[in-house]
């Protein structure tokens, strides 16, 4: 299996390699063909609690990088620094977003989700958005396997994640930016890290790459020897490669989402012990 890593186990050591051309490429050769981003609000069908989402997106050749931003929190100029400009460039951006979605989009070109590589597809049956949604909380929380009784943290509030862990006895500790409520009008609280403490596994979006949190919970969960499972529609093929430096184990989602089609989808799933 051929795994690039970052050497110092930061996302900002993973860019200077990549800058560097120490993964097998060049990053100033390649360029973004096209920036584009996704909006969208939902509220699954007999759910109490919607929630809004929005996407910036790099395409690369076939492939396509993603970082979830925060809606209404992206300038509109992002999209013409990105479109045109080569993936080292955009490396340097000072936009941690555009940072991440140009580091995924090289990733997921250069290095894309194979059995050699580690990765286990795992497809998605087609349905609604809530069977979907559904179908992929229960791939992930079985990455993390947590036994009943002990407490998870959730940081990026997905409520079929909660509803998965609650069925299987799990106490759940929900942070999410936002804060809020979950479906079942538990307070979400906003301090990750704070919360990491009093938890013995960590179940954790990929929004954390583009919002400067992944780090600190990486660490953490590394000093204490806690399990870190990353559900990563961002930095799908950026996160793989900080297993064994505090990631346990990921499950990567490219473009498109599943809560963009209604039919059959493929997830990658990666373990540490399977390096």
């Amino acid at each position: 299996m051929t795994f690039g890593t970052a050497t110092d186990g930061t996302l900002a050591g993973l860019v200077d390699r990549v800058r560097a051309g120490e993964l097998g490429f060049d990053p100033a050769a390649v360029r973004i063909a096209v920036a584009f981003t996704t909006r969208q609000a939902v509220r699954h069908a007999g759910r109490g609690t919607g929630y809004r989402n929005e996407v910036l997106s790099l395409r690369l050749a076939e492939a396509v990088g993603s970082c979830a931003v925060e809606p209404g929190a992206l300038p509109e100029s992002a999209l013409d620094d990105c479109v045109g400009a080569d993936v080292a460039r955009l490396l340097a951006h000072p936009l941690l977003p555009v940072r991440v979605a140009a580091l995924d989009a090289a990733l997921t070109h250069h290095l894309p989700h194979t059995p050699e590589r580690g990765a286990e597809p795992v497809r998605l049956p087609a349905g609604s958005s809530l069977e979907k949604s559904r179908a992929r909380a229960r791939a992930v929380v079985e990455l993390l396997d947590p036994p009943a009784g002990s407490t998870v943290l959730v940081v990026g509030v997905v409520n079929s994640l909660l509803e998965e862990l609650r069925t299987r006895g799990v106490h759940c500790v929900p942070c999410d930016l936002k804060g809020g409520v979950t479906e079942w009008g538990e307070p979400v609280g906003t301090d990750a890290l704070a919360a990491a403490a009093r938890c013995d596994a960590l179940l954790v979006s990929g929004m954390t790459l583009g919002n400067g949190t992944f780090d600190p919970l990486r660490s953490h969960a590394q000093r204490h020897g806690k399990r870190l499972v990353m559900f990563a529609q961002t930095g799908g093929a950026v996160l793989p490669r900080f297993l064994g430096q505090g990631v346990s184990a990921v499950c990567a989602e490219p473009y498109p989402f599943f809560w963009l089609d209604g039919g059959p989808g493929v997830i990658h799933r990666y373990r540490e012990e399977e390096r």
